[in-house]
């Protein structure tokens, strides 16, 4: 089976600070975006590798992608760009991973517990379970605990058979959170596999310095 990569970078996203969108920051002297993508380009088991931008982003996208990548313009909402992520594999693969560019961290072996799930299920993404205690609140303080059983923290690539994804999204063009809350409101079960707590996805400014230590350590540098 193929197996295609659509890497989601069309957001605005500005609470990481820095000016523009955070996928377009600096990690390392590259782009937030390039690290999530070369991750997939890497891969043996992938290809294409799509990577969706917001319109405004062709120049920066342009001077930060090499050739293995082909890039598509996306929608105003998540579930429009992956939409037009889908549009530019289909017909060119059996299967797809969707994933986060603000995810830089991802690893092979994050992405091959997917892939294995792949095969024998329709659709598989990576989870964290939720260790710790947590708590409601209102006005700065505690209001009550809620019970974390059976909770999950959700990752990126989510993987899908891609004729069950593109009907999902055709049933259901106003989307979902994600991929995986679209795949189950078309009634698919979503297997978990393993998630990596150096996946993390870049939110705030303290983000970027977790980020960089974790891909100095894996490639074998110093983290300072």
């Amino acid at each position: 089976m193929t197996t295609a990569a659509i890497i989601v970078a069309a957001g605005r996203g500005t609470r990481a600070g820095g000016g523009v969108p955070k996928q377009w920051r600096a990690l390392l002297d590259q782009p937030v975006a390039a690290h999530a993508v070369q991750a997939f380009v890497d891969h043996p088991g992938i290809g294409p590798v799509v990577l969706v931008i917001h319109p405004e982003d062709w120049k920066i996208a342009a001077t930060a992608m090499g050739p293995d990548v082909e890039t598509v313009t996306g929608g105003d909402t998540r579930s429009a760009s992956v939409n037009a992520g889908l549009a530019a594999v289909a017909g060119r693969c059996d299967r797809v991973l969707i994933h986060d560019a603000a995810r830089p961290c991802v690893s092979k072996g994050t992405i091959d517990g997917v892939l294995a799930a792949l095969e024998t299920e329709g659709a598989a993404a990576p989870a964290l379970a939720v260790v710790d205690a947590l708590w409601t609140g209102a006005d700065g303080f505690v209001t009550g605990t809620t019970d974390r059983t059976g909770l999950f923290r959700a990752q990126t690539p989510q993987g899908f058979d891609l004729k069950l994804i593109l009907e999902a999204h055709t049933r259901f063009p106003q989307g979902a959170d994600d991929d995986v809350g679209l795949a189950r409101r078309a009634g698919h079960r979503v297997a978990i596999t393993a998630g990596d707590e150096d996946n993390l996805k870049i939110t705030l400014p303290e983000d970027f310095e977790r980020a960089g230590h974790i891909l100095r350590a894996r490639n074998g540098h110093q983290t300072g």
